[in-house]
């Protein structure tokens, strides 16, 4: 029996049982937000008080567990009474996350509130690459700190790379040790001079077009920015080590979510190499949508001959339409099998779970507790 045989054969019943973390991640498209909808259901049902947080801007998640919406703060989701446990969902506010990071590293209210108050930090706080995984994270760890959960399901952002969620806190600290940002900290500006008077000779050209073209008004508000920023860059920094270190505990655990295709599976596999030299933890593999095995009886060459063998009437026909479709599907279902196989071909995979392609969209907690089935079965 090959390994990735073993591993199909494994749930992941123990990470729902023994994590405090799980994270679902993989590239777009694949079911990230629908598996980690299953997880938080399949911990609640294990008696674990559950809380699934969601990055995904198209609010799926509400509707799949029947809420009209979710907001910053924990919402309860109303399960059968036969559920053990709690499950609760929530989706991530990225401003009001990274408001309450700068409140907690400011020097003072007065401080915090000159940073908010700033144009420069509302758009860097929404637009700068990186800041939803940072966010994320840093929501992560916040919940984490209040202790009030058994098991916490992170859906990561549908970004272009799953890597991006663990790159996020390097992006965000090299965006702070910039070289334009340390120019825009030198002791002239901190003095509160104009920009364009103290960046230099080297500069001056630069700061000259750069002020023509959006306004020296700009460039006062984001060295005013960074000026009030100064000396919060190593809370910001020691922040993303700490959520660090807790993702490498061996308590969290990342569930790698892909589909069949060839370009979401190199990725899955990237991402689990990615994870054992980052020494973190990879709790499973589920492969979304894939098509059912067909049994292999009769054989292809014995299916050859049924189909040869109809009448040229209507009836005969229907059958040997429908004897090659049966033929189709069997072939697809091995073809993306051999495709997993092959795309997963030495990588430590703990356990592979495969959910089939359903015949509607989940959209409800029935729907939810069939993946559920799924992913524990």
């Amino acid at each position: 029996m090959s390994a990735l045989d073993d591993a199909r054969r494994r749930s992941l019943d123990d990470a729902l049982a023994k994590a405090h973390i799980l994270v679902t991640t993989g590239s777009g498209g694949v079911g990230k937000t629908t598996t980690a909808a299953a997880l938080g259901l399949a911990g609640a049902r294990a008696g674990r008080r559950t809380l699934v947080l969601t990055i995904d801007p198209a609010r799926r998640l509400a509707q799949a567990m029947g809420l009209e919406e979710l907001g910053d703060e924990p919402s309860r989701v109303h399960l059968d009474e036969d559920a053990d446990g709690e499950l609760w969902a929530m989706m991530l506010d990225m401003q009001t996350t990274f408001d309450r990071l700068i409140d907690r590293h400011a020097s003072s209210p007065d401080h915090a509130r000159n940073i908010k108050q700033n144009r420069i930090y509302r758009t860097l706080s929404s637009t700068l690459s990186g800041t939803q995984e940072y966010m994320a994270m840093e929501r992560l760890h916040e919940l984490h700190e209040t202790d009030e959960w058994d098991l916490l399901v992170v859906d990561t952002p549908p970004t272009r790379s799953a890597l991006d969620f663990l790159d996020a806190p390097k992006r965000m600290t090299s965006f702070l040790e910039g070289r334009l940002l340390g120019l825009l900290m030198r002791p002239g500006v901190a003095a509160g001079k104009r920009v364009g008077r103290v960046v230099g000779f080297g500069a001056t050209a630069f700061m000259k077009v750069a002020g023509r073209v959006t306004g020296m008004d700009l460039l006062d508000d984001l060295a005013s920015f960074f000026r009030n920023f100064e000396g919060m860059y190593e809370g910001f920094k020691e922040r993303a080590e700490q959520v660090r270190a807790l993702l490498q505990r061996p308590s969290s655990a990342f569930v790698v979510v892909t589909s069949p295709e060839p370009p979401p599976l190199r990725e899955a596999k990237f991402f689990l190499e990615r994870l054992e030299q980052e020494g973190l933890h990879a709790a499973g593999v589920v492969v979304n949508r894939i098509r059912p095995e067909v049994p292999r009886d009769p054989s292809d060459a014995g299916l050859r001959r049924v189909i040869a063998a109809q009448d040229g009437d209507a009836d005969g026909r229907a059958v040997a339409a429908v004897l090659h479709l049966l033929g189709d599907v069997r072939n697809l279902a091995g073809r993306q099998r051999r495709d997993v196989s092959s795309a997963l071909y030495g990588v430590r995979v703990p356990a592979l779970v495969e959910v089939p392609l359903l015949g509607r969209d989940v959209h409800d907690l029935p729907g939810l507790g069939a993946i559920a089935d799924r992913l524990t079965s």
